[in-house]
């Protein structure tokens, strides 16, 4: 026998919020980190040099390099998108903001299927609330729009959403093609056309993108719930065990295209029994998931009568679990773990939705208080250390900048600022809304959450942007290796340099780089450290000299030797003997 639902929601508490505020809302999360910055550290800059290389043509479109070496993540697609946009966009736009266009677009899709996804799992009768005996439970199609729209608010909360979210990486396309199957998965019992379709191209996607054991897993797992589950009807299981095969179907091709072109690459790594490593991962899922995780343990606990039904039928319970769990999974097992937990956020979304019917007034003004105070309090710091480097006052904040970020010298430029506090404004009127009114909607209870995440998001890009350009770019260190060398130094030989370091000479310096060999006839070369001093012509001197060595100034572990060829010196011929008279 199954359990009532332990909804119990009024029509009046499913007031749909407004889609004009949420648009704006969603552009407010979405352009800040897009726009105005430069390509960042490590995979953001990495990732822009293989997409550079592509549409340059200096690299092969199957298998992209990048000064002869080929990407950590076996993905095509992600490295496709920013060439093709920066071979059809015109020549007078940036190129590094080119490549982010497609990038920007991939996010919105992520915020979009989320919400769909969640609204079609809302539909679900085994979702809807209590039918009250004289009337005015929520109807159906506005309980899900309010579930969905608090999902799309807790998804923005996620703490962990924020950065990864915005670079151009192939993270930001798997995150993209994991929500568009889990839309897919949940809007095929109403629909066949447009999640058939979106189901091929998020396992396509997904293969493509550097993820075809993800693709594998999900489809798999999702096709399994569709043959659990047992209608009562007969059409209601043939349908099922359809949409079973479909998706299995679509998973062997899939296997079959990561075949042909080589995307199978065995990366799992078991975690230590080191408690230290426990403690890094445990710590991961705390803050990469809040506020997230709570509201979703407390979904299971509450929906756990229905989770554990004896048919099975729980489809808006089970299938978000199974995206969760196959995504935390494999964050335990590889070693790019916020990269893979990343993956399962929008389902944890949607499960964290199913919670807020079932919160207490005394909960929810928990929520609101502890957000109120984080978030204000967070704001206040960026704000109290923006105010230190352009005035000096407080001296603390300025000195901490000074030895943190040494060599970094502020600016004031007046659209940041008055956006920055034109987001501070909002928020304040956020908090007056939220605080006065004691709206009745049960997506009150993200709207501070996600308005805080987004304010810290929108300030620091805004605010803080150009000392985290600084500190978070390759361009200071770029500065200081051209400034050793002639204005047109030629080719450029390299030895131990990272991918990321690479893309940044080539973009931020324009540098012709080669690799280091025996035929290089290039006059200056940049070494790591540690390579130079592995490398036999350098450590005896005989054929280059040592320049200066440099670094990032915000970061030590970024060292680079810079050297000079020196000319051979061509010994002197024999001196004729005189003939004697």
């Amino acid at each position: 026998m199954n359990q009532p639902t332990p909804a119990i929601v009024a029509q009046a508490a499913v007031k749909r919020l407004p889609r004009l505020a949420l648009l704006l809302f969603c552009l407010a999360y979405l352009l800040p980190g897009f726009l105005g910055r430069v390509p960042w550290k490590y995979n953001d800059i990495a990732t822009f040099g293989y997409m550079a290389e592509l549409a340059r043509g200096t690299s092969d479109w199957w298998q992209p390099t990048l000064g002869g070496l080929r990407p950590d993540v076996d993905a095509l697609l992600p490295y496709w998108l920013g060439a093709w946009a920066m071979q059809l966009a015109p020549g007078w736009l940036p190129s590094d903001l080119v490549a982010r266009l497609p990038f920007m677009a991939l996010l919105a899709l992520t915020l979009m299927a989320t919400w769909y996804g969640t609204y079609y799992l809302a539909r679900s009768p085994k979702a809807q609330p209590v039918a009250f005996a004289f009337g005015g439970e929520a109807q159906p199609t506005d309980y899900a729009r309010a579930i969905a729209d608090g999902a799309l608010l807790a998804f923005i909360a996620c703490l962990g959403l924020a950065q990864l979210a915005h670079e151009t990486t192939p993270a930001l396309a798997q995150l993209c093609f994991t929500a568009l199957l889990f839309y897919a998965t949940a809007a095929l019992p109403y629909r066949q056309w447009t999640p058939g379709i979106s189901a091929t191209v998020a396992l396509v996607g997904l293969t493509l993108s550097g993820a075809a054991f993800m693709a594998l897993a999900l489809g798999l797992g999702s096709a399994s719930l569709y043959l659990l589950a047992t209608p009562s009807d007969r059409s209601g299981a043939t349908s099922n065990q359809i949409r079973a095969l479909g998706l299995v179907a679509l998973c062997l091709a899939c296997a079959g295209l990561a075949t042909v072109l080589n995307l199978w690459h065995w990366r799992i790594e078991l975690p230590q029994a080191r408690l230290s490593q426990w403690q890094s991962l445990g710590q991961l899922f705390l803050w990469f998931t809040w506020p997230a995780w709570p509201l979703a343990l407390w979904t299971l606990w509450r929906w756990r009568r229905q989770l554990v039904s004896a048919r099975f039928t729980g489809l808006h319970l089970w299938l978000p679990v199974c995206f969760v769990a196959i995504a935390s999974a494999a964050t335990l097992t590889t070693s790019a773990a916020d990269r893979s937990l990343l993956l399962a956020l929008p389902a944890l979304a949607a499960l964290a939705a199913f919670a807020l019917p079932t919160l207490s007034r005394s909960v929810g003004a928990l929520i609101d208080w502890f957000t109120l105070i984080f978030f204000t309090g967070w704001a206040l710091v960026i704000w109290v250390v923006w105010i230190a480097m352009q005035t000096g006052v407080p001296a603390q904040p300025a000195a901490n900048v000074a030895r943190l970020a040494p060599g970094f010298v502020p600016s004031f430029s007046f659209t940041p600022f008055a956006i920055a506090v034109c987001a501070t404004l909002v928020w304040i009127w956020l908090v007056k809304w939220r605080v006065g009114r004691h709206p009745k909607a049960i997506w009150k209870s993200m709207v501070l959450p996600a308005g805080g995440v987004a304010l810290n998001w929108l300030l620091l890009m805004t605010l803080s942007l150009p000392l985290l350009d600084f500190a978070r770019s390759y361009a200071p260190m770029v500065k200081l290796v051209t400034s050793a060398m002639p204005p047109s130094p030629g080719c450029v030989a390299m030895l131990g340099l990272r991918k990321s370091q690479i893309a940044a000479f080539q973009f931020h310096g324009a540098l012709e780089l080669q690799a280091l060999d025996a035929t290089s006839e290039c006059q200056w070369l940049i070494a790591d450290i540690g390579a130079a001093s592995r490398h036999a012509d350098i450590k005896q001197g005989s054929s280059w000299q040592l320049r200066r060595s440099l670094g990032h100034p915000a970061e030590r572990k970024d060292s680079l030797h810079l050297y000079q060829r020196q000319p051979v010196q061509q010994p002197a011929p024999p001196l004729k003997p005189e003939k004697s008279g």
